[in-house]
């Protein structure tokens, strides 16, 4: 269902028909069809969530590389049960959340608006007003939908399901108080405050923290009344078991050093590197110990620029000369 970020990111420009969306479980099928009014939103949750994956993930192996014109639009980067797979269903899922709850805010459904659960008594000066935003409908919705694949008694869909409940979490958790000031001469005799969610790349930050300290987890099977089912206990007894809020994987990564169809890997080959870095975005980390290539890049840029009163900016046109390194 990642692909209806990527194929159907103009489904607000068109008529809905559900039944054409690839991919889709019958779940998913019946809720597109009883809230076809808020499916342009959620897939604009999962173009968001794409988008972030690849600016969290812009100087790693792996950057994040989507495929055109395929439902597995990651490739088979996400058959396997990664840190990679973590980070992506929990970044989708919040982006779903977060692209419902703010079209209820502005107002572009019939189906949802704004909260009118405030969450406590204002406080001495201030008082509720604006449009808190209906985080819980958001969460509600993305629970709802991505979790509709989820539903096998398997240790991949425990997996799922836990890293998407993660990325919404973080959602509800970062919500914080907006408040603007009225009075006379600009004082702030009363203040109108509502609740607002973060800004997304904040989730994306936090989610790529989540990312690098998630936790490795091992299978283990039951016997129940409805058959074998598999779920996952934390691999080192040592360490925090992991709460709602972390990732958790259960298979290693490949190194996407070099390309792999098997994998999914494109590996490194021609992509740009620092080369003053000493991370993972740093030439010899990033090429995997191949080395590097320089080659010298003339760029036209604005410069000189002056500020005239009142009010305009005027600038010059300046090249440059930029060295640009590139794995071998």
């Amino acid at each position: 269902s990642l692909a209806l970020g990527q194929q159907y990111s103009s489904l607000g420009s068109q008529p809905i028909l559900c039944g054409s969306i690839p991919g889709l479980v019958p779940k998913q099928l019946r809720f597109c069809r009883n809230y076809i009014e808020i499916m342009p939103s959620v897939a604009e949750g999962v173009k968001l969530g794409i988008q972030e994956c690849q600016h969290q993930f812009r100087g790693r192996r792996w950057n994040c590389t989507t495929i055109d014109d395929s439902l597995a639009i990651f490739g088979p980067v996400l058959d396997k049960a990664t840190r990679e797979s973590a980070f992506v269903h929990a970044i989708a899922s919040a982006g779903v959340a977060f692209a419902v709850t703010r079209s209820c805010a502005e107002g572009t459904s019939t189906i949802c608006g704004c909260d009118s659960h405030h969450k406590g008594p204002p406080g001495e000066g201030w008082k509720w007003g604006g449009c808190s935003e209906d985080a819980d409908f958001g969460v509600l919705v993305s629970r709802e939908f991505a979790d509709a694949r989820e539903n096998r008694p398997d240790a991949r869909s425990a997996m799922n399901r836990h890293n998407n409940e993660a990325g919404r979490t973080t959602i509800l958790d970062h919500m914080h108080l907006k408040c603007k000031c009225h009075g006379l001469s600009g004082s702030c005799e009363v203040k109108t405050c509502w609740w607002a969610q973060p800004d997304f790349r904040a989730v994306g930050d936090y989610l790529k923290d989540k990312y690098d300290s998630a936790s490795e987890m091992v299978v283990e099977k039951h016997r129940e009344s409805r058959g074998w089912v598999e779920t996952l206990r934390a691999k080192y007894a040592l360490f925090k078991p992991p709460t709602e809020r972390d990732l958790v994987y259960y298979e290693n990564s490949p190194n996407f050093c070099e390309p792999n169809p098997e994998t999914g890997s494109f590996g490194t080959r021609d992509r740009t590197c620092n080369l003053t870095s000493h991370g993972i975005d740093g030439c010899d980390l990033l090429c995997c110990g191949r080395g590097h290539n320089t080659r010298t890049e003339r760029r036209k840029e604005k410069c000189h620029c002056v500020f005239h009163w009142c009010c305009y900016v005027s600038c010059q046109e300046c090249t440059r000369v930029y060295d640009v390194h590139t794995c071998k």
